[in-house]
């Protein structure tokens, strides 16, 4: 093979900056694989916009099926985004012998191993370095640089937005309200923000890491989700005066027989370098059983971070070809007839320190109320804060931390609480993490 020739689905941000960095970087490229990377093809809904990129000799149109199918197209380069009509593409390019590469974590979560076992009877590889966290080569650390561990626990910030909104909540001291509007007028939200901040855009990419550490199929449903819509700049003070941040984790933990994978708003202590991953920054720790906790920082989204990671997958692949090899990893780290699933511990069984925020009104017998049902739950009380004295029959806060006990044990003291004449609106619970880096 004389060079690699590319077809790319999609001509959006990423896709351009693909575009760009192969033009620009091209020379370079070669020199590391030997086996030139050739930008052959784009489909592309508006074929007439190019965005001023330079593409010439590069056949732009909107047939995305014939992209698939062409003679002159080695690897399909899918940054679509969604699921419909990119698995049906990506398994007809895998069924006419090409390659592909693609970005879409929803796409690789859901419906992954539909594409992963067409690719195998095919003999083609399909590669999605960027799919989760950008420019940081997380896929790649855990599934080669560890592959000799058995993973123990994976934490990660995989959000760049949800990660900006509660940074800037606790250095400007701004609603979740305002800081969202904020980021979405600099670009770093969409116009609708379901997907980032309910927590499934994070899911997604947890689905992923979860799998190929441990050689399961991805689970994506199993996966328990929480966003970041209920924390308010109280729950930041508050978090902040007891020596906590409040990140959205992707926690993914190896425990008995099976496997414990959640999303959710988490305190984490200031002391831990979790929680100096601020902005629009991504992070991952993985622990191993060898190598101990390893952990991987970068931009996790944009143009030239994702584009970085697509490229990266593109310059394996020359190199495979230019050795004459196919497939030399599995795309889930061990061999496809060792995939094996495992099950997910459902969250009633999670075991952790929580915090609970109250409105409460403001007298004598309503502590004890509270306390009497989280001991009748089994609960201890590691400490309580209140501030101040509310006026008349108004709700102050009150804030309580628990030490660790079960979820179904927490859900069930809160349910009670809520009954309570004295507690005013629904309680705020949102989970501690102990013992992190």
């Amino acid at each position: 093979m004389k060079e690699l020739r590319i077809g790319m689905l999609g001509l959006g941000t990423v896709a351009r900056g693909v575009a760009s960095m192969i033009r620009r970087n091209g020379q370079g490229i070669a020199h590391r694989t030997g086996i030139p990377l050739r930008l052959v093809r784009i489909a592309t809904r508006n074929p007439g916009k190019t965005w001023g990129l330079n593409l010439e000799g590069v056949r732009v149109d909107a047939d995305v099926d014939a992209l698939t199918r062409a003679d002159d197209v080695d690897v399909v380069v899918e940054l679509m985004g969604g699921l419909d009509p990119a698995e049906r593409l990506l398994l007809s390019a895998l069924d006419h012998g090409k390659h592909v590469v693609t970005a879409n974590k929803a796409l690789i979560a859901e419906r992954g191993m539909n594409l992963f076992e067409t690719a195998q009877k095919n003999n083609r590889e399909l590669s999605f370095e960027a799919a989760v966290a950008g420019a940081v080569p997380i896929v790649k650390a855990i599934r080669e640089s560890l592959a000799a561990n058995h993973i123990e626990s994976i934490h990660g910030i995989l959000n760049g937005t949800c990660n900006y909104i509660l940074t800037e909540m606790r250095e400007r001291g701004l609603s979740f309200d305002q800081t969202l509007a904020d980021a979405q007028k600099k670009g770093y939200a969409e116009a609708d923000p379901s997907f980032d901040v309910d927590g499934i855009d994070t899911a997604h990419k947890l689905a992923i890491l979860s799998a190929i550490a441990w050689g399961t199929p991805p689970d994506f449903r199993s996966i328990h989700v929480e966003g970041i819509r209920r924390i308010t700049d109280s729950d930041i003070t508050w978090a902040a005066e007891m020596g906590y941040r409040i990140k959205l984790l992707a926690i993914a933990k190896r425990r008995d027989h099976g496997l414990e994978l959640r999303v959710q708003p988490t305190l984490v202590t200031v002391s831990s370098m979790v929680s100096q991953v601020e902005g629009v920054f991504n992070a991952v720790f993985v622990k191993g059983d060898y190598a101990g906790t390893t952990m991987y920082h970068g931009r996790g989204a944009g143009e030239q971070p994702t584009a970085s990671a697509v490229v990266a997958d593109l310059v394996d692949l020359a190199r495979n070809q230019g050795a004459g090899l196919a497939s030399r990893v599995p795309p889930l780290s061990v061999m496809p007839q060792h995939l094996s699933p495992l099950p997910v511990h459902d969250i009633a069984d999670l075991k952790c320190e929580y915090y609970v925020r109250l409105a409460v009104v403001d007298r004598p017998g309503v502590l004890a109320e509270i306390t009497s049902i989280l001991a009748s739950h089994g609960i201890s009380i590691d400490a309580i804060h209140q501030k101040g004295r509310a006026v008349s029959q108004e709700a102050v806060a009150l804030v309580i931390v628990t030490h660790e006990c079960l979820e179904k044990e927490m859900q069930a003291s809160l349910a009670a609480m809520e009954r309570l004449e004295s507690v005013r609106g629904k309680p705020m619970v949102i989970r501690m993490e102990s013992g992190l880096t």
